[in-house]
């Protein structure tokens, strides 16, 4: 996949907002070798904030991504709900060592926000991913059926509350202060 297409070039525009939309498929994501997506359909508003020494961008993500559950293995629609602000400044040389901030070269004209949308999106989804079905109850999954019949059963009877008669000499060690 080309990665060009997610090029903002920023040289020619003027002071403001700038507004720019990015669709990303499944295919964008298995270009960063990220395969967690059985499929994707993600959009991305990106707001583009130009002033005189910096720029601020923000990146903001709606859409659904395919996965499967982490307890049934049944693919379901996750929603997605992304956000991320950058702040753009100029320097001697490139460095986006930090996170919430990039440094481009004095003269650059664009930027690639590529990797932007990319971290934005993967780190939106919950390391633990549920099948709604399972919260609600409406899931019917063999899976589900095998899970509860090996859940462990309390055997603990609530009635007997006496203590083995060996731990109760230890227990007055705690409390005698000879």
């Amino acid at each position: 996949m080309e990665l060009k297409a997610f090029n903002i070039a920023f040289a020619g525009l003027k002071q403001g907002k700038h507004e720019f939309k990015f669709e990303l498929d499944n295919t964008f994501f298995e270009n960063y070798g990220y395969d967690d997506f059985n499929a994707a359909s993600v959009i991305v508003d990106v707001v583009l904030d130009k002033r005189s020494t910096l720029m601020d961008l923000s990146l903001n993500g709606s859409g659904t991504v395919n996965v499967n559950c982490d307890l049934t293995n049944e693919p379901f629609d996750m929603p997605v709900d992304s956000q991320m602000d950058i702040v753009i400044k100029f320097g001697d040389r490139f460095n986006d060592e930090n996170e919430d901030l990039l440094i481009l070269p004095h003269g650059e004209y664009e930027f690639n926000v590529a990797q932007y949308l990319y971290e934005s999106v993967v780190l939106s989804i919950p390391f633990k991913k549920v099948h709604p079905g399972i919260e609600d109850g409406t899931l019917d999954s063999d899976i589900l059926d095998r899970l509860e019949e090996l859940k462990p059963r309390e055997t603990i009877d609530k009635e007997d509350t006496s203590t083995d008669p060996r731990w109760d000499a230890l227990k007055n060690l705690k409390t005698d202060n000879n």
